[in-house]
This record gives structure tokens, sequence and C-alpha cells, in this order.
């Protein structure tokens, strides 16, 4: 299991769950709606060279300790902030299921319009912006890990769902960078196997 350790910020899109609703509100608001950003299954992150799916996984217990302090919700992660967690019109919080997110989209007449286009089903996709500290590959599974975030930046309605392919194709480039290096220290530990052998019948 291929292990990395660094910060970089990614953006993940899913099938939106984000819903109007008129009970059990969290939020006092005619525009209330709440959903997940992500969930904690499996699921398909991008197709390699080959036509396989390789899936992403993110831990429960990678938000353990993610600075949660300032969320914005936007759409398409640009520009105009629609509701944020630092005035109340926003919540996010961890639970077993997923990052739930909740949002008053009444405070501005731009996130109204927002929340007519999610109540007719114009916007139908969520993504969520965060850093990753830690991550891993399972080769057998074809699946990565997130095993730590430490913090996350905004919760975004998008109108064209694409999971970040500047991330994915330097993934892809990591693995194939690790790839080479295993090849040429395979064919240096048989360069000296030969040397040695050579040594041997010499002597």
């Amino acid at each position: 299991m291929a292990k990395q350790n660094h910060s970089k910020i990614q953006m993940r899109s899913i099938p939106f769950q984000m819903n109007p609703v008129t009970e059990n509100k969290r939020i006092d608001t005619q525009y209330y709606v709440e959903g997940y950003a992500t969930t904690f299954k499996p699921y398909v992150l991008y197709r390699d060279y080959a036509g396989n799916d390789v899936y992403e996984l993110i831990e429960r217990s990678s938000l353990d300790n993610a600075d949660m302090s300032d969320i914005i919700f936007q759409f398409d992660h640009g520009g105009m902030v629609y509701a944020r967690t630092s005035n109340g019109s926003l919540i996010v919080e961890v639970d077993e299921h997923g990052l739930f997110v909740a949002a008053d989209l009444g405070r501005t007449e731009a996130a109204k319009r927002l929340y007519d286009s999610i109540q007719a089903g114009m916007v139908t996709q969520m993504s969520w912006r965060y850093m990753v500290d830690e991550e891993s590959y399972d080769r057998d599974k074809k699946m990565w890990t997130t095993r730590k975030v430490s913090k996350i930046y905004d919760v975004s309605a998008v109108s064209i769902p694409a999971n970040d392919q500047t991330s994915i194709e330097a993934r892809a480039k990591s693995l194939m960078d690790e790839e080479r290096v295993k090849k040429e220290n395979e064919k240096k530990r048989e360069r000296l196997s030969l040397l040695l052998q050579i040594k041997e019948a010499i002597n």
C-alpha cells in the first residue's frame, strides 16, 4: 500500500443529495436545504489508462481534527458566498453517514435564486473543497483512502460535476514515477547479481 503524507487542496463532486426540506429543519427559514457533501462509502474517482475503475474512500476519522471554523457555501466554487457557518446560515457537521450540510439560502436575492434552481432540479451536483494531509493507495483494491483532512474550505453546488483533474493527474504521475523507480531498482539488482556471478566465475 503506497502512503503519501503531504498537504494539497482537493475538490470532489458527488450526485447532489441536498434538497429543500419542510419538516425538522435545523435552521428556521423557508429557503432551507440540507444533505451531504460527501459520504463515507467508496465511490468511483476516475478510470485508469486501462479502463479500470479507481475508487476513493473518505475515512470517517479523517475529519476528526479538520478545521471547520468558517466554511462557506458557494456555486461552482467561485466568487459569491450564499451562506456561511460564521453567521449561522450554514451548518456543516460530521455524522455516521458523511459530511452533513444544512443551509439557509434566503439571506440574499442571489441565494434565493440558487434555492429556486435547486428546487427546480436545475442544479444536481454538489462538491466540497478541502486540504488533504494524508492519504494512501491500495493497488489490489485500486482505491485511494483519505486518512487525514486538515481543513474544509467550502461546500458548493456545481453546474458541471467533475473531480479535480489536476489532482488526479498528479496522483497518476506519482504512481507512474513510483513504478519507474521500482523497475530501475529491479534492473540495478539484476545487474549487481550478474556482476557477482561473473566475479564468482572468474575466481
